[in-house]
């Protein structure tokens, strides 16, 4: 089995071969200026205009633009600013203009983001209305509608990036065109590429920015679609690349890895079919609920792109749920992967409308269409093996209820002493620089203190579910991070033998040593990183 079984490809992908090639290539032996008339800026041109032709043949872009850019943001932001900047404009002589910008509930947060920012700046004073969705997440044409004729920007989205969600894009533009409405459009195309169709000329669809990281290209490459007569203002000016559309010297290495991948995509062969990938999803999803009883699918799976899977487990926390799937060696994410720091249940799914309970515990497990079967039947073994873990530490009962409702045990906080709550944040919560340990540390301390401990302050949970290695090779103490009173009495009388807590990222085995610290022990360390970092990385 492999180390690491990633099903989070709806945040990134990792990098084709054939595209790591092709950008060592770049550098390596293309390495000239596209904007220099010599031969090596000519080979470097080369490279980049059959790129382009590949994207506009697998796109449809027809007369449209096709830019190059950094991404999906830098799209969003320069199709919302060339939009308000034709507004202006508008407004300036004295035309009508709606004075609403919808944008779908579920849109990924770049969107209304930078439409308040657009706004702001520009002095607009345009209303941001929220299009809301359905119970399936699709957006309600009824809702549009009624805004249509009032709306200067309409955003939406192909797919959505939590749920899978595949928009009715043709119900969207057929609400567009019957109301009349004079709205740009802007649809959020980064998960459709590779997945869906696209023929973008023959919609009435104004800006469509895509990402490559989400299709196996590096991050920090990405193309914007405007269509034939749309506005368009740059986001950037200066060197007048991109025939003056997006000034600054093209990430040539992006764009031929790029190429790669749209040329793996156009010509086959490479990645799965969609009926493949939805054998897949349907493994995984029995693979789920026999391991987790009384699981929830929070989307239609016949509505939503087959590499996507959202659920919740009654009485089980995200987090509860990612620690225990990261133990087992699987990538899952708790939602968008921009907004994944934030303890706040998803907006995607309370649109929706359904119960907090699922909103606030729900976890996204994704694919990309270059997985294979291997990989899956490996990543059912691993979900047993995390349903098994969590049955024996008495948090998933055979009914699917826990024994407690939220999926931990209540923290344990002495007051006295200051220590931080696991889920603490704030001043100290970050903790001191001199506790930490890399692994090139940690080693030295273990040669230096053989009589060191090392102690596990993870849940029981994660701990029967671990695949990997106890970092120092060197035999551990487990003690949960709310039970760290009972022991933290005998170590504070041996103030001489060094404790070295670790964790799943280093944030709870801080806690412990800022706890033992503050109680007078002064060889209390946190390995930096926790497993995250001290697991090798997996295999290429």
């Amino acid at each position: 089995m492999p180390t690491e079984i990633y099903l989070d490809g709806n945040a990134t992908t990792s990098v084709l071969p054939a595209a790591i090639a092709a950008a060592v290539d770049v550098m390596a032996q293309r390495f000239g200026n596209p904007s220099s008339s010599h031969s090596a800026g000519l080979r470097a041109r080369d490279v980049l205009e059959r790129t382009r032709a590949c994207a506009r043949r697998l796109l449809g872009v027809g007369s449209g633009r096709l830019m190059f850019n950094s991404g999906a943001t830098e799209g969003i932001q320069t199709a919302v600013l060339s939009a308000l900047c034709a507004l202006r404009e508008r407004q300036s002589r004295g035309e009508a203009t709606g004075d609403l910008l919808v944008f779908g509930a579920t849109e990924h947060k770049a969107v209304p983001q930078s439409l308040d920012h657009w706004n702001r700046l520009l002095g607009l004073n345009l209303k941001l209305h929220a299009l809301p969705v359905d119970g399936e997440g699709r957006h309600d044409l009824a809702a549009l509608r009624a805004l249509a004729p009032r709306a200067a920007l309409v955003c939406t989205m192909a797919a959505n990036n939590e749920t899978g969600v595949i928009s009715d894009l043709a119900g969207i533009e057929a609400v567009l065109t019957q109301t009349a409405s004079a709205a740009c459009w802007l649809v959020d195309c980064v998960q459709a590429l590779g997945k869906l169709p696209l023929d973008l000329a023959r919609t009435r669809i104004d800006y469509a920015p895509f990402s490559g990281h989400k299709l196996y290209a590096p991050k920090g490459i990405g193309m914007l679609y405007v269509r034939d007569g749309a506005p368009f203002t740059p986001l950037i000016m200066g060197g007048g690349q991109e025939a003056g559309l997006r000034s600054g010297t093209e990430n040539m290495a992006g764009i031929a890895a790029l190429g790669a991948v749209l040329e793996a995509l156009e010509q086959g062969g490479t990645f799965r079919s969609h009926a493949e990938l939805a054998a897949f999803r349907v493994r995984l999803a029995d693979s789920l609920r026999t391991a987790l009883p009384g699981i929830v699918f929070n989307h239609d799976f016949a509505a939503s792109l087959p590499t996507t899977l959202n659920f919740s487990v009654p009485g089980v926390s995200s987090r509860a749920l990612m620690d225990v799937f990261d133990a087992a060696g699987v990538r899952v994410s708790s939602g968008s992967a921009c907004s994944a720091k934030a303890a706040a249940p998803s907006y995607v799914l309370v649109a929706m409308g359904v119960p907090d309970w699922r909103a606030s515990g729900a976890i996204r497990m994704s694919f990309g269409p270059l997985t294979d079967a291997a990989t899956i039947a490996a990543a059912c073994a691993r979900i047993a093996r995390c349903g098994a873990a969590l049955r024996s530490a008495g948090l998933l009962a055979s009914d699917g209820i826990a024994a407690a409702r939220d999926g931990l045990p209540p923290p344990a906080v002495d007051g006295a002493s200051g220590w931080l709550a696991p889920d603490a944040t704030g001043p100290g919560a970050g903790g001191d620089s001199a506790l930490r340990l890399d692994p090139a540390a940690l080693a030295a301390v273990l040669k230096a203190h053989p009589h060191a401990r090392m102690i596990d302050v993870r849940e029981p949970y994660e701990c029967a579910a671990t695949i990997s290695a106890v970092p120092g090779d060197k035999p551990a103490l487990s003690v949960p991070l709310g039970q760290l009173a009972g022991p933290a009495e005998q170590w504070l009388r041996e103030p001489q033998v060094p404790l070295v807590f670790y964790c799943r990222s280093g944030n709870r085995s801080m806690q412990a040593a800022q706890y033992l610290r503050r109680l007078g022990h002064p060889l209390a360390w946190s390995l930096d990183g926790g497993l995250a970092l001290a697991s090798p990385a997996p295999a290429a």
